[in-house]
Protein backbone atom coordinates (compact mmCIF):
# COMPACT_ATOMS: atom_id res chain seq x y z
CA UNK A 1 0.00 0.00 0.00
CA UNK A 2 1.09 3.69 -0.80
CA UNK A 3 1.38 6.23 2.12
CA UNK A 4 -1.72 7.58 0.57
CA UNK A 5 -3.32 4.44 1.17
CA UNK A 6 -2.18 3.90 4.60
CA UNK A 7 -2.93 7.10 6.00
CA UNK A 8 -6.31 6.47 4.09
CA UNK A 9 -6.79 3.52 6.33
CA UNK A 10 -5.85 4.75 9.09
CA UNK A 11 -8.34 7.28 9.45
CA UNK A 12 -10.93 5.27 9.92
CA UNK A 13 -8.57 3.38 12.43
CA UNK A 14 -7.52 6.77 14.90
CA UNK A 15 -11.44 7.97 14.66
CA UNK A 16 -12.32 4.50 16.50
CA UNK A 17 -8.89 4.66 19.00
CA UNK A 18 -10.36 7.92 19.57
CA UNK A 19 -13.63 6.88 20.52
CA UNK A 20 -12.03 4.21 23.16
CA UNK A 21 -9.74 6.70 24.96
CA UNK A 22 -12.45 9.70 24.86
CA UNK A 23 -14.85 6.91 27.11
CA UNK A 24 -12.16 6.25 29.43
CA UNK A 25 -11.44 10.43 29.93
CA UNK A 26 -14.65 12.02 29.47
CA UNK A 27 -16.39 10.54 32.31
CA UNK A 28 -14.28 11.40 35.10
CA UNK A 29 -15.03 15.04 36.13
CA UNK A 30 -18.37 13.69 35.83
CA UNK A 31 -18.98 10.95 37.78
CA UNK A 32 -20.01 12.68 41.17
CA UNK A 33 -22.46 14.71 39.42
CA UNK A 34 -23.75 11.45 37.91
CA UNK A 35 -23.96 9.40 41.05
CA UNK A 36 -25.96 12.12 43.16
CA UNK A 37 -28.21 12.46 40.18
CA UNK A 38 -28.96 9.10 40.14
CA UNK A 39 -29.13 8.89 43.71
CA UNK A 40 -26.34 5.70 44.28
CA UNK A 41 -23.46 5.53 46.83
CA UNK A 42 -19.37 5.08 46.75
CA UNK A 43 -20.12 1.41 45.75
CA UNK A 44 -21.57 2.40 42.69
CA UNK A 45 -19.21 5.28 42.19
CA UNK A 46 -16.39 2.29 42.25
CA UNK A 47 -18.14 -0.03 39.44
CA UNK A 48 -19.31 2.74 36.97
CA UNK A 49 -15.35 3.33 37.31
CA UNK A 50 -14.33 -0.25 36.97
CA UNK A 51 -16.78 -1.71 35.05
CA UNK A 52 -15.49 -0.63 31.76
CA UNK A 53 -12.20 -1.45 32.34
CA UNK A 54 -12.76 -5.02 33.87
CA UNK A 55 -14.69 -5.69 30.28
CA UNK A 56 -12.17 -4.32 28.15
CA UNK A 57 -9.27 -5.78 29.80
CA UNK A 58 -10.70 -9.58 30.10
CA UNK A 59 -12.41 -9.49 26.54
CA UNK A 60 -8.72 -8.32 24.31
CA UNK A 61 -7.56 -11.88 24.03
CA UNK A 62 -10.71 -12.63 22.54
CA UNK A 63 -10.93 -9.68 20.16
CA UNK A 64 -7.17 -10.60 19.23
CA UNK A 65 -8.03 -14.42 18.26
CA UNK A 66 -10.81 -13.50 16.29
CA UNK A 67 -9.04 -11.26 14.24
CA UNK A 68 -6.60 -14.22 13.37
CA UNK A 69 -9.89 -16.49 12.35
CA UNK A 70 -12.14 -13.41 10.84
CA UNK A 71 -12.21 -10.80 8.76
CA UNK A 72 -10.48 -7.87 10.74
CA UNK A 73 -12.67 -5.18 9.44
CA UNK A 74 -16.16 -6.44 10.11
CA UNK A 75 -14.92 -7.36 13.96
CA UNK A 76 -13.39 -3.41 14.40
CA UNK A 77 -17.55 -2.31 13.09
CA UNK A 78 -19.17 -4.81 14.86
CA UNK A 79 -16.64 -3.31 18.32
CA UNK A 80 -17.67 0.06 17.40
CA UNK A 81 -21.65 -0.89 17.15
CA UNK A 82 -21.45 -2.06 20.44
CA UNK A 83 -19.88 0.90 21.85
CA UNK A 84 -22.31 3.01 20.29
CA UNK A 85 -25.18 0.60 22.33
CA UNK A 86 -23.56 0.86 25.19
CA UNK A 87 -22.99 4.26 24.86
CA UNK A 88 -26.86 5.02 24.20
CA UNK A 89 -27.67 2.94 27.07
CA UNK A 90 -25.24 4.91 28.72
CA UNK A 91 -26.47 8.29 28.07
CA UNK A 92 -30.51 7.10 28.56
CA UNK A 93 -29.38 5.41 32.31
CA UNK A 94 -32.43 6.37 34.94
CA UNK A 95 -30.94 4.06 37.52
CA UNK A 96 -27.46 2.85 38.51
CA UNK A 97 -27.41 -0.97 37.63
CA UNK A 98 -28.44 0.17 33.83
CA UNK A 99 -25.54 2.83 33.95
CA UNK A 100 -22.93 0.06 34.99
CA UNK A 101 -24.21 -2.63 32.65
CA UNK A 102 -24.03 0.31 29.97
CA UNK A 103 -20.18 0.59 30.96
CA UNK A 104 -19.62 -3.22 30.28
CA UNK A 105 -21.28 -2.98 26.62
CA UNK A 106 -18.92 0.24 26.20
CA UNK A 107 -15.77 -1.87 27.41
CA UNK A 108 -16.48 -5.21 25.39
CA UNK A 109 -16.32 -2.91 22.38
CA UNK A 110 -12.90 -0.42 23.77
CA UNK A 111 -11.62 -3.95 24.30
CA UNK A 112 -12.05 -4.81 20.48
CA UNK A 113 -10.83 -0.90 19.29
CA UNK A 114 -7.81 -1.53 21.64
CA UNK A 115 -6.53 -4.78 20.48
CA UNK A 116 -7.98 -4.45 16.50
CA UNK A 117 -6.44 -1.20 15.68
CA UNK A 118 -2.89 -2.40 16.12
CA UNK A 119 -3.53 -5.51 14.81
CA UNK A 120 -4.66 -3.60 11.55
CA UNK A 121 -2.29 -1.97 11.28
CA UNK A 122 0.47 -4.47 11.43
CA UNK A 123 -1.62 -6.42 8.62
CA UNK A 124 -1.63 -3.43 6.25
CA UNK A 125 2.35 -2.37 7.08
CA UNK A 126 5.59 -3.81 7.53
CA UNK A 127 7.33 -3.75 10.43
CA UNK A 128 10.06 -1.34 8.85
CA UNK A 129 7.31 1.19 7.95
CA UNK A 130 5.09 1.10 11.19
CA UNK A 131 7.20 3.83 13.34
CA UNK A 132 6.95 6.26 10.45
CA UNK A 133 3.11 6.14 11.91
CA UNK A 134 3.22 5.82 15.56
CA UNK A 135 3.32 9.33 15.85
CA UNK A 136 -0.26 9.31 14.97
CA UNK A 137 -1.12 6.75 17.49
CA UNK A 138 0.80 9.02 19.70
CA UNK A 139 -1.34 12.54 18.41
CA UNK A 140 -4.81 10.63 18.88
CA UNK A 141 -3.73 9.40 22.65
CA UNK A 142 -2.75 12.87 23.29
CA UNK A 143 -5.72 14.41 22.28
CA UNK A 144 -8.08 12.40 23.40
CA UNK A 145 -6.10 11.97 27.03
CA UNK A 146 -6.29 15.97 27.65
CA UNK A 147 -9.63 16.67 25.63
CA UNK A 148 -11.76 14.22 27.77
CA UNK A 149 -11.80 15.74 31.25
CA UNK A 150 -12.15 18.94 29.58
CA UNK A 151 -14.97 18.05 27.46
CA UNK A 152 -16.18 16.52 30.48
CA UNK A 153 -16.11 19.30 33.08
CA UNK A 154 -18.06 21.60 30.41
CA UNK A 155 -20.72 19.11 29.27
CA UNK A 156 -21.03 18.87 33.05
CA UNK A 157 -21.27 22.68 33.79
CA UNK A 158 -23.68 23.24 30.76
CA UNK A 159 -27.26 23.63 31.98
CA UNK A 160 -28.40 22.86 28.65
CA UNK A 161 -26.40 19.36 27.99
CA UNK A 162 -25.52 18.39 31.11
CA UNK A 163 -23.94 14.84 32.18
CA UNK A 164 -25.57 12.13 29.98
CA UNK A 165 -23.81 14.29 26.93
CA UNK A 166 -20.59 12.81 27.58
CA UNK A 167 -22.08 9.72 26.99
CA UNK A 168 -23.51 10.52 23.63
CA UNK A 169 -21.01 13.20 22.18
CA UNK A 170 -18.67 9.63 21.57
CA UNK A 171 -21.32 8.60 19.35
CA UNK A 172 -21.08 10.48 16.21
CA UNK A 173 -17.47 9.71 16.30
CA UNK A 174 -17.88 5.82 16.80
CA UNK A 175 -20.34 6.42 13.52
CA UNK A 176 -18.05 8.24 11.48
CA UNK A 177 -14.92 6.05 12.08
CA UNK A 178 -17.73 2.90 10.87
CA UNK A 179 -18.48 4.56 7.93
CA UNK A 180 -14.70 5.56 7.06
CA UNK A 181 -13.47 2.06 7.56
CA UNK A 182 -16.20 0.83 5.34
CA UNK A 183 -14.86 3.31 2.76
CA UNK A 184 -11.40 3.19 2.90
CA UNK A 185 -9.96 0.01 4.81
CA UNK A 186 -9.50 -2.71 1.86
CA UNK A 187 -8.52 -6.39 3.62
CA UNK A 188 -8.76 -9.11 2.05
CA UNK A 189 -11.51 -11.61 3.45
CA UNK A 190 -11.11 -14.58 5.38
CA UNK A 191 -12.08 -17.76 4.96
CA UNK A 192 -11.17 -20.57 6.97
CA UNK A 193 -13.45 -23.39 6.91
CA UNK A 194 -11.31 -25.61 10.09
CA UNK A 195 -12.54 -22.26 12.15
CA UNK A 196 -13.04 -23.75 15.80
CA UNK A 197 -13.83 -21.54 18.47
CA UNK A 198 -13.07 -22.38 22.22
CA UNK A 199 -15.60 -21.66 23.96
CA UNK A 200 -14.41 -23.56 27.24
CA UNK A 201 -11.02 -21.50 26.94
CA UNK A 202 -12.39 -18.34 26.52
CA UNK A 203 -15.41 -19.06 29.59
CA UNK A 204 -12.41 -19.84 32.24
CA UNK A 205 -10.16 -17.07 30.93
CA UNK A 206 -12.31 -14.27 31.46
CA UNK A 207 -13.77 -15.76 34.60
CA UNK A 208 -10.45 -16.05 36.01
CA UNK A 209 -9.33 -12.95 34.99
CA UNK A 210 -12.39 -10.99 36.16
CA UNK A 211 -12.07 -12.94 39.50
CA UNK A 212 -8.72 -11.16 39.72
CA UNK A 213 -9.71 -7.96 38.67
CA UNK A 214 -12.56 -7.62 40.57
CA UNK A 215 -10.17 -8.41 43.94
CA UNK A 216 -7.60 -5.69 42.81
CA UNK A 217 -10.12 -3.13 42.19
CA UNK A 218 -12.39 -3.72 45.36
CA UNK A 219 -9.50 -4.84 47.82
CA UNK A 220 -8.03 -2.02 50.38
CA UNK A 221 -12.05 -0.20 49.78
CA UNK A 222 -14.30 -2.55 49.99
CA UNK A 223 -12.33 -5.41 52.15
CA UNK A 224 -9.24 -5.67 53.64
CA UNK A 225 -6.16 -6.95 51.49
CA UNK A 226 -6.05 -9.82 54.18
CA UNK A 227 -9.23 -11.34 54.81
CA UNK A 228 -11.50 -14.15 53.18
CA UNK A 229 -12.91 -12.34 50.39
CA UNK A 230 -9.03 -12.30 49.26
CA UNK A 231 -8.90 -15.49 49.61
CA UNK A 232 -12.01 -16.61 48.10
CA UNK A 233 -11.22 -14.58 44.73
CA UNK A 234 -7.87 -15.11 44.32
CA UNK A 235 -8.02 -19.35 44.41
CA UNK A 236 -11.04 -18.88 42.32
CA UNK A 237 -9.13 -16.28 39.83
CA UNK A 238 -6.20 -18.84 39.81
CA UNK A 239 -7.66 -22.37 40.19
CA UNK A 240 -9.97 -21.53 36.73
CA UNK A 241 -6.90 -19.47 35.15
CA UNK A 242 -5.17 -23.37 35.43
CA UNK A 243 -7.76 -25.17 34.34
CA UNK A 244 -7.41 -22.41 30.95
CA UNK A 245 -3.91 -23.18 30.60
CA UNK A 246 -4.88 -27.15 30.67
CA UNK A 247 -7.54 -26.58 28.15
CA UNK A 248 -5.62 -24.00 25.59
CA UNK A 249 -3.22 -26.17 25.41
CA UNK A 250 -5.21 -28.98 24.30
CA UNK A 251 -7.56 -26.40 21.97
CA UNK A 252 -7.70 -26.59 17.91
CA UNK A 253 -7.89 -22.82 17.63
CA UNK A 254 -6.68 -21.63 21.86
CA UNK A 255 -8.00 -18.33 22.28
CA UNK A 256 -4.22 -17.62 23.20
CA UNK A 257 -2.06 -19.65 21.64
CA UNK A 258 1.02 -20.98 24.04
CA UNK A 259 3.47 -21.23 21.51
CA UNK A 260 3.74 -17.72 20.92
CA UNK A 261 5.59 -17.65 24.35
CA UNK A 262 8.06 -20.21 23.13
CA UNK A 263 9.93 -16.59 21.31
CA UNK A 264 11.62 -15.10 23.67
CA UNK A 265 10.70 -12.10 22.47
CA UNK A 266 6.98 -11.82 23.31
CA UNK A 267 7.49 -13.31 26.70
CA UNK A 268 9.72 -10.59 27.72
CA UNK A 269 8.02 -7.65 25.46
CA UNK A 270 4.86 -9.33 27.50
CA UNK A 271 6.56 -8.93 30.85
CA UNK A 272 7.47 -5.65 30.23
CA UNK A 273 3.82 -4.56 29.41
CA UNK A 274 2.53 -5.43 32.75
CA UNK A 275 5.46 -3.89 34.53
CA UNK A 276 4.68 -0.79 31.87
CA UNK A 277 1.00 -0.77 32.82
CA UNK A 278 1.77 -0.92 36.58
CA UNK A 279 4.35 1.87 36.61
CA UNK A 280 2.80 4.18 34.45
CA UNK A 281 -0.87 3.83 34.79
CA UNK A 282 -0.33 3.54 38.31
CA UNK A 283 1.50 5.96 39.06
CA UNK A 284 0.25 8.79 36.31
CA UNK A 285 -3.70 8.18 37.06
CA UNK A 286 -3.38 10.19 40.41
CA UNK A 287 -1.58 12.86 38.71
CA UNK A 288 -5.02 14.95 38.55
CA UNK A 289 -5.75 14.35 41.87
CA UNK A 290 -2.55 15.79 43.11
CA UNK A 291 -3.17 19.18 41.02
CA UNK A 292 -6.52 19.29 42.40
CA UNK A 293 -6.54 18.62 46.08
CA UNK A 294 -2.36 19.75 46.63
CA UNK A 295 -1.63 21.99 44.24
CA UNK A 296 -5.39 23.42 44.65
CA UNK A 297 -6.19 23.65 41.13
CA UNK A 298 -9.31 24.06 39.23
CA UNK A 299 -10.45 20.56 37.11
CA UNK A 300 -10.00 22.02 34.02
CA UNK A 301 -6.66 23.65 35.06
CA UNK A 302 -5.56 19.84 36.41
CA UNK A 303 -6.31 18.53 32.73
CA UNK A 304 -4.27 21.18 30.89
CA UNK A 305 -1.41 20.89 33.62
CA UNK A 306 -0.89 16.79 32.54
CA UNK A 307 0.29 18.32 28.97
CA UNK A 308 4.07 18.22 29.32
CA UNK A 309 3.79 14.68 29.90
CA UNK A 310 1.62 14.17 26.78
CA UNK A 311 3.72 16.12 24.47
CA UNK A 312 6.77 14.55 25.68
CA UNK A 313 4.78 11.20 24.91
CA UNK A 314 3.90 12.21 21.61
CA UNK A 315 7.25 13.77 20.42
CA UNK A 316 9.45 10.99 22.07
CA UNK A 317 6.96 8.00 19.69
CA UNK A 318 7.02 10.35 16.65
CA UNK A 319 10.99 10.65 16.72
CA UNK A 320 11.67 7.86 17.16
CA UNK A 321 9.16 5.94 15.48
CA UNK A 322 10.30 8.07 12.20
CA UNK A 323 14.47 6.83 13.04
CA UNK A 324 13.73 3.02 13.60
CA UNK A 325 11.76 3.42 10.25
CA UNK A 326 15.11 4.89 8.30
CA UNK A 327 17.75 2.77 10.32
CA UNK A 328 15.67 -0.77 10.67
CA UNK A 329 17.39 -0.18 15.09
CA UNK A 330 14.92 -0.34 17.39
CA UNK A 331 16.08 -2.14 20.32
CA UNK A 332 17.90 0.65 21.67
CA UNK A 333 15.10 2.80 21.87
CA UNK A 334 13.18 0.37 24.10
CA UNK A 335 15.73 0.55 26.49
CA UNK A 336 16.43 4.24 26.71
CA UNK A 337 12.78 4.40 26.49
CA UNK A 338 12.64 2.12 30.24
CA UNK A 339 15.42 3.96 31.20
CA UNK A 340 14.39 7.28 30.75
CA UNK A 341 10.40 6.23 32.36
CA UNK A 342 12.62 4.79 35.28
CA UNK A 343 14.35 8.42 35.86
CA UNK A 344 11.11 10.38 35.36
CA UNK A 345 9.76 8.11 38.00
CA UNK A 346 12.24 8.56 40.65
CA UNK A 347 12.04 12.52 39.56
CA UNK A 348 8.46 12.93 40.43
CA UNK A 349 9.17 10.85 43.90
CA UNK A 350 10.26 14.08 44.94
CA UNK A 351 7.26 16.22 44.43
CA UNK A 352 5.33 17.82 46.99
CA UNK A 353 2.86 20.87 47.81
CA UNK A 354 5.76 23.32 46.84
CA UNK A 355 6.85 21.80 44.07
CA UNK A 356 7.08 24.63 40.92
CA UNK A 357 5.29 23.88 38.33
CA UNK A 358 8.44 24.22 35.45
CA UNK A 359 10.39 21.36 37.72
CA UNK A 360 7.18 19.33 37.62
CA UNK A 361 6.44 19.85 33.95
CA UNK A 362 9.77 18.83 33.13
CA UNK A 363 9.64 15.61 35.33
CA UNK A 364 6.44 14.67 33.94
CA UNK A 365 7.90 15.42 30.36
CA UNK A 366 11.06 13.32 30.97
CA UNK A 367 8.28 10.26 31.91
CA UNK A 368 6.08 11.49 28.65
CA UNK A 369 9.69 10.65 26.69
CA UNK A 370 10.20 7.19 27.80
CA UNK A 371 6.79 6.25 27.93
CA UNK A 372 6.84 7.40 24.35
CA UNK A 373 9.76 5.55 22.95
CA UNK A 374 8.67 2.25 25.05
CA UNK A 375 5.11 1.55 25.21
CA UNK A 376 4.49 1.30 21.27
CA UNK A 377 7.99 -0.14 20.36
CA UNK A 378 7.16 -2.92 22.78
CA UNK A 379 3.95 -4.08 20.27
CA UNK A 380 6.29 -3.52 17.35
CA UNK A 381 8.78 -6.04 18.51
CA UNK A 382 6.48 -8.72 19.26
CA UNK A 383 4.52 -8.03 16.16
CA UNK A 384 8.04 -8.36 13.87
CA UNK A 385 8.99 -11.74 15.84
CA UNK A 386 5.69 -13.96 15.39
CA UNK A 387 3.99 -15.78 12.27
CA UNK A 388 1.47 -13.66 10.23
CA UNK A 389 -1.77 -16.00 11.36
CA UNK A 390 -0.25 -15.11 15.18
CA UNK A 391 -0.62 -11.42 14.97
CA UNK A 392 -3.46 -10.83 16.43
CA UNK A 393 -2.74 -13.18 19.44
CA UNK A 394 0.44 -11.77 19.82
CA UNK A 395 -0.81 -8.17 19.77
CA UNK A 396 -3.61 -8.46 22.30
CA UNK A 397 -1.97 -10.28 24.82
CA UNK A 398 0.66 -7.33 25.40
CA UNK A 399 -2.17 -4.82 25.44
CA UNK A 400 -4.15 -7.49 27.66
CA UNK A 401 -1.42 -7.47 30.27
CA UNK A 402 -0.43 -3.79 29.61
CA UNK A 403 -4.65 -3.15 30.90
CA UNK A 404 -4.66 -5.62 33.95
CA UNK A 405 -0.69 -4.39 35.19
CA UNK A 406 -2.75 -0.26 34.73
CA UNK A 407 -5.55 -2.38 36.39
CA UNK A 408 -3.64 -3.76 39.28
CA UNK A 409 -1.41 -0.72 39.90
CA UNK A 410 -4.45 1.72 40.07
CA UNK A 411 -5.98 -0.65 42.79
CA UNK A 412 -2.70 -1.34 44.71
CA UNK A 413 -1.10 2.31 44.35
CA UNK A 414 -4.80 4.04 45.41
CA UNK A 415 -4.63 1.57 48.86
CA UNK A 416 -1.13 2.95 49.33
CA UNK A 417 -2.45 6.23 48.61
CA UNK A 418 -5.95 6.24 50.59
CA UNK A 419 -3.50 4.26 53.86
CA UNK A 420 -0.39 7.13 53.29
CA UNK A 421 -2.91 10.29 53.54
CA UNK A 422 -4.63 8.86 56.61
CA UNK A 423 -1.51 8.47 58.54
CA UNK A 424 0.15 11.83 57.31
CA UNK A 425 -2.95 13.72 58.47
CA UNK A 426 -3.21 11.64 61.61
CA UNK A 427 0.50 12.48 62.45
CA UNK A 428 -0.24 16.43 61.60
CA UNK A 429 -3.30 16.48 63.81
CA UNK A 430 -1.18 15.14 66.62
CA UNK A 431 1.91 17.71 65.96
CA UNK A 432 -0.60 20.90 66.42
CA UNK A 433 -3.13 19.01 69.40
CA UNK A 434 -5.99 19.09 67.13
CA UNK A 435 -8.32 16.30 67.94
CA UNK A 436 -7.84 12.94 65.39
CA UNK A 437 -11.74 12.66 64.42
CA UNK A 438 -11.38 16.29 62.70
CA UNK A 439 -9.66 15.03 59.95
CA UNK A 440 -11.76 11.78 59.27
CA UNK A 441 -13.69 13.45 56.84
CA UNK A 442 -10.75 13.92 54.78
CA UNK A 443 -8.51 11.02 54.89
CA UNK A 444 -11.46 8.61 54.82
CA UNK A 445 -14.29 7.82 52.38
CA UNK A 446 -13.19 9.53 49.11
CA UNK A 447 -11.50 12.33 47.71
CA UNK A 448 -12.10 15.56 50.57
CA UNK A 449 -14.33 18.76 49.27
CA UNK A 450 -11.09 21.34 49.86
CA UNK A 451 -13.66 24.31 49.87
CA UNK A 452 -15.40 23.10 52.84
CA UNK A 453 -12.40 23.09 54.53
CA UNK A 454 -10.89 25.32 56.73
CA UNK A 455 -7.63 26.71 56.24
CA UNK A 456 -5.59 24.82 59.02
CA UNK A 457 -7.06 21.78 58.18
CA UNK A 458 -6.46 22.37 54.03
CA UNK A 459 -3.08 22.90 54.64
CA UNK A 460 -2.73 19.72 55.91
CA UNK A 461 -4.50 17.67 53.81
CA UNK A 462 -2.90 19.32 50.55
CA UNK A 463 0.66 18.14 52.49
CA UNK A 464 -0.80 14.93 52.97
CA UNK A 465 -1.74 14.09 49.08
CA UNK A 466 1.46 15.58 47.95
CA UNK A 467 3.52 13.40 50.55
CA UNK A 468 1.42 10.37 49.53
CA UNK A 469 1.37 11.30 45.55
CA UNK A 470 5.30 11.37 45.95
CA UNK A 471 5.38 8.02 47.98
CA UNK A 472 3.24 6.31 44.83
CA UNK A 473 5.70 7.49 42.67
CA UNK A 474 8.59 6.13 44.39
CA UNK A 475 6.53 2.09 44.90
CA UNK A 476 6.16 2.73 41.30
CA UNK A 477 9.93 2.83 39.94
CA UNK A 478 11.01 -0.37 40.95
CA UNK A 479 8.49 -1.43 38.35
CA UNK A 480 9.94 0.31 35.79
CA UNK A 481 13.42 -0.73 36.86
CA UNK A 482 12.47 -4.55 36.21
CA UNK A 483 10.95 -3.40 32.66
CA UNK A 484 14.19 -1.74 31.91
CA UNK A 485 15.78 -5.21 32.77
CA UNK A 486 13.04 -6.95 30.54
CA UNK A 487 14.49 -5.12 27.44
CA UNK A 488 18.15 -5.52 27.87
CA UNK A 489 17.34 -9.26 27.15
CA UNK A 490 15.15 -8.81 24.26
CA UNK A 491 17.11 -9.84 21.34
CA UNK A 492 17.08 -7.31 18.10
CA UNK A 493 16.09 -8.77 14.78
CA UNK A 494 16.08 -7.09 11.51
CA UNK A 495 12.12 -5.71 11.39
CA UNK A 496 10.84 -7.44 8.29
CA UNK A 497 9.75 -5.50 5.24
CA UNK A 498 6.53 -7.32 4.51
CA UNK A 499 3.13 -6.03 5.94
CA UNK A 500 1.42 -8.65 7.90
CA UNK A 501 -1.16 -9.57 4.57
CA UNK A 502 2.01 -10.28 2.67
CA UNK A 503 3.59 -13.29 4.92
CA UNK A 504 0.34 -14.34 5.67
CA UNK A 505 -0.30 -14.64 1.78
CA UNK A 506 3.45 -15.83 1.39
CA UNK A 507 2.54 -18.78 4.79
CA UNK A 508 -0.64 -20.09 2.95
CA UNK A 509 1.30 -20.40 -0.05
CA UNK A 510 4.24 -22.39 1.65
CA UNK A 511 1.53 -24.67 3.56
CA UNK A 512 -0.56 -25.16 0.13
CA UNK A 513 2.99 -26.18 -1.51
CA UNK A 514 4.22 -28.20 1.56
CA UNK A 515 0.95 -30.01 2.01
CA UNK A 516 1.11 -30.98 -2.20
CA UNK A 517 4.57 -32.07 -2.33
CA UNK A 518 4.37 -35.44 -1.19
CA UNK A 519 1.42 -36.39 -4.13
CA UNK A 520 3.67 -34.66 -6.30
CA UNK A 521 6.94 -36.82 -5.53
CA UNK A 522 4.40 -40.16 -5.70
CA UNK A 523 3.14 -38.62 -9.25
Amino acid sequence: MSDRQILQAMSGLMAGMFVAILAGTVVSNALPRIIADLGAGQSSYTWVVTAELLAMTATVPLWGKLSDLYNQKLLLQLSLGMFVVGSLLAGFSHEVGLLIFSRVAQGIGAGGLTALAQVVMAAIIPPRRLGRYSGIFGAVFAVGTVAGPLIGGVLVDTSWLGWRWCFFIGVPFALLAIVLLQRTLKLPAVRRRDVKIDYLGAFLIVSGICALLVWVSLAGNRFAWASWQTAALTGAGVVLLTIAVYVESRAAEPIIPLGIFRSRTVTLTTVASLLVGVAMFGGTVFLSQYFQISLGKSATIAGLMSLPMVLGLLVSSTVAGQIISATGRWKVYLVAGAAVMTAGLALLSTIGTDTHFALLSLYMAVLGVGVGMLMQNLVLAAQNDVPATELGAATSVLSFFRSMGGTIGTSVLGAILANRVTDEITRSLAETGTPTGTGQAAGHGGVPDMATLPAPMRAIVEHAYGVATADLFLVATPFALLALVAVLFVKEKPLKTTSGMERLAEESATTTADARQPADQVG
